[in-house]
């Protein structure tokens, strides 16, 4: 099942399958690996829904709600990263 990044819940994991590259700072998320395959898992989310927390590549990361939208991620049952 695949479904957007700002729709994910806290403690669900997967993989990235697409980043749109309208995403504000699409070139900085790549020089840091954040890119198709990469695997997750949503740690927190803010109480307003801004910003997400995820647990990517060994360290925590936040997205605000505007580009966690424009990521994509096929959900796995894995909540190992």
């Amino acid at each position: 099942m695949q479904k957007p990044l700002s729709l994910m819940e806290p403690g669900e994991s997967g993989r990235i399958v697409s980043i749109s590259r309208n995403i504000r700072g699409y070139k900085k998320f790549a020089d840091l690996g954040i890119v198709k395959g990469t695997s997750l898992r949503l740690e927190r989310v803010a109480p307003l829904g801004d910003p997400v927390e995820v647990r990517i590549k060994g360290y925590n990361l936040s997205f605000r709600k505007e580009e966690a939208v424009n990521i994509t991620v096929e959900l796995d049952d894995s909540k190992e990263i």
